[in-house]
Order: C-alpha cells, then structure tokens, then sequence
C-alpha cells in the first residue's frame, strides 16, 4: 500500500529583519551580505529554551532562542554583535510585543521597541566592501592598525581562552587586552598573531588603547538601545537579558 505524505496545514510566520550592517562587511559569498534575515514568530518551543537552567547557567540562553528563531541559513557564528541586538530586539517584538517595561532606580518606565533607531555603518569607514576590516592610525604612537569587528565565533574564542587563564592564573585576568589581541588584525601591515599578541602586551599604551576602543564604538554598527523618555535627565540604557523576552524568568 502506497503511503500518502501530506504537508502539514501549519505554517510558521516570518518577517525579515534589515541588519544594522546592512550585510556590508560579510563576504559576498556569505548569505548575511543580503543585510536581511528571515525569522520566525516565537512559539512554546522558545518558551522551553528561555527557561532552560543549563542554557542559563552557561550565559547561552539568548543565542539558543536566535538559532531557533533564524529561518535564513547562515552560520551564527559569522554574526557580529550590533547585527545580533538587531536580532533580539525584532525576536522580543515578535514574541511578545513592541511594548516593553523595565525597572530603573525604583521607577517603572515604557519603551516602543520600535522607535528605536538603528546605527548604521557608514561605508566610507570600510576598506573594502565585503570585508570586515578598518584601518586607524593610534593617536600617540602613530601606529597604523587594522582592526575588525568581533563576531558571534570570536566572542566564543575570547570566553574559552579566558577561562583556560582563570585555570592558570590567580591575579588578574587580561580581558580587555585579550579582546583587543582578537580584534586587531595587523600592525603597520604585520598580520602575524604572534606580532600582534606582542604589540598588545608590550608596546600598546593605555592611551591608545582607549582611542581605539572608542573608534570601534563610532564605527560599529548596532541598534541604540537608549531610553529617551521625559521623565529622565540623561539617556539609559535598556537592559537586554532573559528578563526582556519574559519579565517573571527567575535567573
């Protein structure tokens, strides 16, 4: 007897999310240079990963519920953060609505998570289209770097030689030098790790370091997570963590 396949009479619906990047430091044979990404609505399914105690105790939560919820076939990995923001923000609108409340010095304030405005990146920054790479000149030593933006897989890469060191080492730990040995990528033309890794430990001053870090700031492109609301003096910053998909989640 020959065995019928029916499709199944429900469909997931999508929308596709325009990344901050716009795809343009993506290789054109990647498909996040189209600066989109489809996702799904969020369902029970996502539900279960937001109360996942492993994926919580792990800090890995948020990413499991972007797997889930990206349609499009792309490696996460290749993902840069601001494109990632972009991302959660479309997901928790998706989920459970534009409207958004959250705690701030003991008061209660509302935000349209559709108001906020993404931050672009402005392709006069790059060297090349395609490519994710800049070029600064650090303001003291006159060194010419090359820098890119870290991605999903690098802030892995950073996380696990963090914890190899804590393993070794009962003083301080070196985050912010390790990030930026991740995120250079030459000096003065020299691409060689080693050579980098070296200039970091060695010869890069702490006022330069400073420079670069708030040049990659104003490179990067992301979503302004900032609240402007009358009842503030200054601008705050929204909080992103498990309790902005599911406000009763207990961490």
């Amino acid at each position: 007897m020959e065995e019928k396949v029916t499709e199944s009479k429900f469909k997931f619906p999508t929308e596709v999310v325009e990344l901050p990047s716009k795809g343009l430091i993506y290789p054109k044979d990647n498909p996040l240079s189209s600066g989109k990404i489809e996702m799904k609505y969020m369902t029970a399914k996502e539900e279960d990963i937001l109360t996942n105690t492993n994926y919580i105790q792990k800090g890995i939560v948020l990413d499991k519920l972007l797997e889930s919820l990206i349609v499009s076939k792309i490696n996460y990995n290749d993902l840069i953060t601001g494109d990632k923001n972009a991302l959660l923000i479309a997901a928790r609108v998706l989920g459970y609505g534009k409207n958004y409340e959250f705690s701030y010095s003991g008061e209660t304030l509302s935000v349209d998570l559709t108001t906020l405005e993404d931050k672009n990146l402005n392709t006069k920054d790059l060297i090349e289209e395609g490519i994710n790479e800049f070029e600064f000149s650090l303001p003291n030593s006159k060194t010419i770097i090359t820098f890119k933006l870290l991605t999903h897989g690098d802030e892995r890469s950073i996380d696990r030689e963090l914890q190899g060191l804590k393993k070794i080492r009962k003083d301080i730990i070196p985050e912010a030098t390790t990030r930026l040995k991740y995120t250079i990528t030459s000096i003065d033309g020299d691409r060689e790790k080693k050579a980098i890794r070296e200039f970091v430990d060695n010869y890069l001053l702490a006022r330069d370091a400073r420079s670069l870090r708030e040049e990659i700031r104003r490179i990067s492109p992301d979503v302004e997570l900032k609240y402007y609301g009358d009842d503030v003096e200054e601008a705050i910053t929204i909080p992103v963590d498990l309790t902005f998909f599911w406000p009763d989640a207990r961490v």
